[in-house]
């Protein structure tokens, strides 16, 4: 290359960088990094061709626009993202509530929002087999990485036995064939995912079995002033929140 060349590469490399610096100033330079688990848990979650989506998005970005900074979604495995929230990798961690990974995390101090999402993690069976008891459960499947706390005590007591799958379509289809005999999720997000093949009333959510209400929430060890800003915005906002939710029928239980 010449040394004319070398200059009017180097210029333009340079009036590149900062166009390209002014194009981040202008979109917002403060970002947050908020790992999200990298599972198919729609409409409250969920990783469609590498974007991220669903009511849980929707209310952070309509938060973080609002304050003038940006979310980047980074999804992961359920167990490495709370390897990632306890080591400072990330900034945030979605979902998240305080009793779960309570070993995991002791002696971080991490605080949470008030619930974003209300949930019903629940005991799902086929629809003929509704009402029919607990003691024929003996094969009980979830998700690898999630704790079915409503059935600890039989659990450890061993009926039934626990089966985990990477992926809730694969349960629901051993449920539906036979394999198990009931399996523990998000009622909203198992209902949903019938519906969307097809196969809406085939697996219903059983209220006399084992279950548990609680709330998705946003936590951090790094910016609990974030997280007060957050809790404010959702209380100014309510029905803002409750509209997104709805639209998505995040919080279904039948």
């Amino acid at each position: 290359m010449t040394i004319a060349g070398a200059i009017v590469a180097r210029f333009v490399g340079g009036l590149f960088a900062v166009l390209m610096a002014a194009g981040v100033a202008m979109a917002g330079e403060q970002t947050y990094v908020v790992g999200v688990e990298d599972l198919d848990y729609s409409p409250v979650y969920a990783v469609e061709n590498g974007v991220y989506v669903g009511a849980g998005r929707d209310i952070l970005d309509a938060f973080a626009a609002d304050q003038g900074f940006r979310f980047i979604y980074r999804p992961l495995p359920v167990r490495r993202l709370f390897a990632e929230l306890i080591r400072n990798g990330i900034d945030f961690k979605f979902p998240d509530n305080p009793h779960w990974q309570v070993a995991a995390k002791a002696g971080t101090t991490i605080a949470y929002s008030r619930p974003m999402i209300a949930y019903i993690d629940g005991t799902l069976v086929p629809k003929a087999a509704a009402g029919r008891g607990i003691e024929r459960v003996a094969q009980l499947g979830t998700v690898r990485g999630f704790t079915p706390f409503a059935w600890a005590q039989r659990l450890a007591a061993g009926r039934p036995q626990l089966r985990e799958g990477a992926r809730l379509d694969n349960l629901l289809a051993s449920l539906e064939g036979g394999r198990l005999d009931a399996i523990y999720a998000n009622v909203a997000v198992a209902l949903s995912k019938l519906e969307r093949q097809g196969r809406g009333g085939a697996v219903v959510f059983d209220p006399a079995l084992p279950h548990d209400i609680g709330a998705y929430m946003l936590s951090t060890p790094r910016h609990p002033e974030i997280i007060a800003r957050f809790d404010a915005w959702m209380i100014a906002n309510a029905e803002r929140v409750r509209q997104i939710k709805a639209s998505w029928q995040a919080e279904r239980r039948n």
